[in-house]
């Protein structure tokens, strides 16, 4: 079993930024990507970013390309994600999770764990 912990969220005004963090426990020794989504209140999950295991590819959603950066450090089982120029569009709950195979993909349906989510709110 794999646990994650997402940290970092908040409420920021727009244009400001954020840094989350996602704390992985448990069964970590594996190739896994990794990737970051995001739920809007009344929307379905959305895809936010990915990364491969060694980091040599990454993966973003056109809405945060050029704003978000996603990284790890394997060492530390800990996945980042650096937002900047939020906006209120940006508003969520952000979870985590890692993929079941070591190919980034935008499908939640190849991530196989997922962290129970942290709130950004982003005002005006």
């Amino acid at each position: 079993q794999v646990q994650l912990v997402e940290s970092g969220g908040g409420l920021v005004q727009a244009g400001g930024s954020l840094r989350l963090s996602c704390a992985a426990s448990g069964r970590t020794f594996s190739s896994d990507a990794m990737g970051w989504f995001r739920q809007a209140p009344g929307k379905e999950r959305e895809f936010v970013a990915a990364i491969s295991w060694s980091s040599d590819r990454i993966y973003y959603a056109d809405s945060v390309k050029g704003r978000f950066t996603i990284s790890r450090d394997n060492a530390k089982n800990t996945m980042y994600l650096q937002m900047n120029s939020l906006t209120p569009e940006d508003t969520a709950i952000y979870y985590c999770a890692r993929g079941s195979t070591k190919y980034i993909s935008g499908s939640p349906d190849l991530y196989e764990y997922w962290g129970q989510g942290t709130q950004v709110t982003v005002s005006s």
